[in-house]
């Protein structure tokens, strides 16, 4: 069997909660952040100190010399999402969303606009819209691992297990065993077998097909997860440090890092983490601010003061996507727990991640509430997940329920 190398584009690379990583919510159509104009690129500091700058203008110019021509839209709508899963910032996804604008209602696309119509419907978190179009994609091309790879990762977040699990199964038999064994090692770690996972991301990690930026992102993201669920939280931060050391633009891995470095009580390091930037992340901001009211840092009020000015600019401009940061910054801080109630209870509807999880039933305790997060009860019981930090909440959901 032909190898696939994954240094590029998305394979070997799904979504998983990247997004969610950042990107929590509904809205098939949610409104994006500030969308760059179709007569500009404004590129981050990060995209311009990397490769990605040129392959982003050229295909930004080409787009704008004909917005209906569709390859033209095609590539520079892939660029967008990619910085914009790269940096976590919403803004890119806007920007591909408008370059597909001719075609995103239409019923029928080729396998290349469905697929990318999906990415960035996923990203607006519209995931039933998004595996419909992989369907489509599928159907058409079944051979494109891609295809099955981000379809999977949806399926995982929807908690469709099954589903989930019959991608897996031809991911191995139509690709590889190596990217079989790297769905089913996500599968174990959502389904209570953490354990299990870790042996097989330690031999992933180290493969030559893998080692592609994207691909050491997206496999030493998850191999630290697998090593925080399985009880080894100063193991997931060595990992996820040491993979900062080579790629410190790796948005998905410095802010789950900061979330634990937060969650251990490593304060210090978290602020120092979160603010490697000037302008961070919405991510990345709220773990500043839970940081430095923790320390008492004289930085506190005015970071918590940008926190709150972007979460009512999202207000006045109507945003209806949820994001993780607005619920961890209601619930955490204590300013309005009841709307971080709210927001989760709106968010676990439509998925199901273990972070969010952890936010919903610690609102619903702090709100003497636990009816609200009964369903993170139903869901530990069809997946048979287990988590460090979900378990004692778990617990006391389950005695103030009687179940």
């Amino acid at each position: 069997m032909k190898r696939t190398k994954h240094g590029d584009g998305f394979k070997g690379k799904p979504a998983v909660g990247l997004f969610a990583l950042l990107f929590v919510g509904t809205a098939a159509l949610a409104q994006p952040r500030v969308q760059p104009a179709p007569d500009t690129v404004v590129l981050p500091r990060s995209a311009q100190a990397g490769g990605g700058a040129q392959a982003l203008r050229e295909t930004a110019a080409a787009w704008r010399r004909d917005p209906r021509n569709e390859a033209a839209a095609l590539a520079y709508a892939r660029e967008a999402f990619v910085l914009g899963l790269a940096e976590g910032d919403l803004r890119w996804y806007g920007a591909a969303r408008t370059a597909l604008e001719p075609w995103w209602t239409a019923p029928a696309p080729d396998a290349p606009m469905a697929f990318m119509r999906a990415l960035v419907r996923q990203g607006f978190h519209d995931f039933k819209g998004g595996i419909a179009d992989l369907n489509t994609a599928i159907a058409q091309d079944p051979a494109r691992a891609e295809y099955r790879s981000w379809r999977f990762s949806l399926l995982l977040l929807t908690t469709q297990l099954e589903a989930a699990r019959a991608d897996c199964a031809a991911i191995a038999q139509r690709v590889g065993p190596d990217e079989g064994a790297a769905c089913d090692a996500i599968l174990r770690v959502r389904t209570g077998r953490a354990a299990l996972a870790l042996p097989v991301f330690e031999r992933l990690v180290a493969l030559p097909d893998y080692q592609g930026p994207q691909a050491q992102d997206w496999l030493r993201y998850h191999q630290g997860e697998a090593l925080r669920v399985a009880g080894r939280p100063e193991a997931a931060i060595a990992v996820w440090q040491a993979h900062l050391q080579a790629r410190p633009r790796a948005h998905l891995v410095r802010s789950a890092l900061a979330d634990l470095l937060n969650q251990q009580g490593r304060h210090a390091d978290a602020l120092r983490l979160s603010l490697f930037e000037p302008a961070p992340s919405d991510a990345l901001l709220v773990q500043a601010v839970l940081a430095a009211r923790a320390l008492k840092d004289p930085r506190a009020e005015r970071l918590d003061e940008q926190a709150l000015q972007r979460l009512q600019a999202q207000d006045a401009r109507g945003e209806a996507l949820i994001e993780r940061p607005q619920m961890q910054y209601w619930i955490r801080t204590g300013r309005d727990v009841a709307r971080g109630l709210d927001l989760a209870a709106r968010n676990w509807a439509e998925q199901q991640e273990p972070a969010d999880a952890v936010l919903l039933a610690e609102a619903a305790l702090a709100l003497n509430q636990p009816q609200r997060a009964a369903p993170v009860l139903d869901w530990l019981a069809a997946t048979g997940y287990t988590d460090p930090a979900l378990n004692p909440l778990a617990q006391r959901l389950r005695q103030r329920l009687g179940r």
